[in-house]
């Protein structure tokens, strides 16, 4: 295995940020039109309001990413995490996690709040192993969530 690198946005990459999401999502659920927004437009709908977005690449393949939305000052929303099946268990999904949480932190997040779904157990065992507390759901935005978690940073 080649090493990992966590790499920023450009927009060359929407591409891989569109793909790796659509696949795991379709996979388990099904698209909606916020999923959509923001795969297809992710420097409008996530990064010139405040955003970050993040790859783990392997060699010269992007094989997972993460984004994290503004909430509001201080709050931060982890999103659209997603690492491509034949890279799964090379511990992407945690660089990539601990690299958006210090992301956060950087642009002065003092929490991190994420959304996901009960399916979901290896990323649901991700989020605590990276410090999520699990809170009472109010899933707004997307039908398909019945988790909330949060971090205070």
């Amino acid at each position: 295995m080649s090493s990992l690198n966590i790499i920023e946005y450009s927009p060359e990459l929407q591409p891989h940020f569109e793909r790796i999401n659509k696949q795991w999502v379709e996979h388990y659920f099904n698209l909606e039109p916020i999923d959509l927004l923001q795969l297809e437009n992710p420097e409008e709908t996530i990064l010139d309001k405040g955003g970050a977005i993040l790859f783990a690449k392997d060699g010269e393949e992007i094989i997972g990413t993460v984004g994290l939305s503004k909430v509001e000052e201080g709050v931060f929303e982890m999103i659209k995490m997603g690492v491509i099946p034949e890279a799964q268990g090379k511990k992407a999904g945690l660089l990539l996690g601990q690299a958006i949480l210090k992301k956060a932190k950087i642009m002065g997040a003092n929490k991190v709040i994420l959304y996901s779904n009960s399916k979901l157990v290896a990323a649901l065992h991700l989020y605590k192993k990276l410090g999520f507390k699990e809170l009472v759901p109010e899933c707004g935005k997307y039908s398909r969530c019945d988790v909330k978690m949060e971090m205070d940073l």
